[in-house]
This record gives C-alpha cells, sequence and structure tokens, in this order.
C-alpha cells in the first residue's frame, strides 16, 4: 500500500497497518522526525496498549503491555547502535522468537539479523504536515 496521510489520520492508518500486515516483525524507515515513533505509538494504541509509548531512543528498547499485563510489543530504536554485536548482547533473538508484536527503527543496523518474514514499512516527508507511507499489503 502506498498512500499519505496526516497526523489527524494516524490512527485509521495504524488500523490499516494491523489488519494487513503479514508479520508482526515490522521495521520502520524514514528520516529523523518523519513520524516513525508517532506511528507506531498510535499502532500500541490500537493493540490496546496500557499507559504512553514513548521512543526508546536512549534505552534501546521499550515494552508494551494490554491490560492484563501481557506483553504486547516490544519497539526498538536501534540509532545509537554501533554494530550488530550490540543487538546480539541486548538479546535480540529473543524477542525476535516471541509471539509478540516487534517494532523496530533504524533496523538497517542489524539487517543481517532480522528474520525472512520481517515487514518493511517506510515513511517519507510530502511537506510539513503530510506524510506518505509505503508497505505491502
Amino acid at each position: 500500500m502506498n498512500r499519505t496521510y496526516t497526523e489527524d489520520q494516524i490512527h485509521e492508518v495504524a488500523k490499516k497497518l494491523i489488519a494487513s500486515l503479514p508479520s508482526k516483525i515490522v521495521c520502520f524507515h524514514g528520516e529523523m522526525g518523519a513520524g516513525k515513533t508517532t506511528l507506531i505509538k498510535a499502532i500500541v494504541k490500537e493493540l490496546g496498549g496500557v499507559g504512553e509509548a514513548s521512543s526508546p531512543t536512549f534505552g534501546i528498547v521499550n515494552e508494551y503491555h494490554d491490560d492484563k499485563d501481557a506483553v504486547l510489543a516490544y519497539h526498538f530504536d536501534f540509532y545509537r547502535l554501533n554494530d550488530e554485536n550490540e543487538a546480539y548482547d541486548l538479546g535480540i533473538e529473543d524477542y525476535l522468537n516471541q509471539d509478540v508484536w516487534v517494532f523496530m527503527e533504524w533496523a538497517e543496523k542489524i539487517a543481517s539479523i532480522l528474520p525472512s518474514d520481517t515487514v518493511e514499512v517506510t515513511i517519507d516527508f510530502v511537506d510539513e504536515r503530510t506524510r506518505k507511507i509505503t508497505f505491502p499489503d
């Protein structure tokens, strides 16, 4: 799918992604400030996540829970990683082998680790308020 959206349409986009993605392992690509974290926050909310989702830039990974305190999703930001060995040190394989959503930003830094069913989502700037999202449907 390839479509444009504004921030007030982000929950509609999140619902579409949840319904159509063939895998729960999702990489988000886009320039700094394109809205990757904002979209992931909307997806977590649509999935029933409790609390406010936030960027894991400094902690590398955030864990989100549902209303029964079960793990719903992991959100990684690999921007600060120097190499794939640091992802192994985090235990990335354990995260990827669970049956929960895994959202990753800057995953190109760990490309050789990613499973073959990983879904690629790209967000591009159209203008200050509008983004273009591309993902398989």
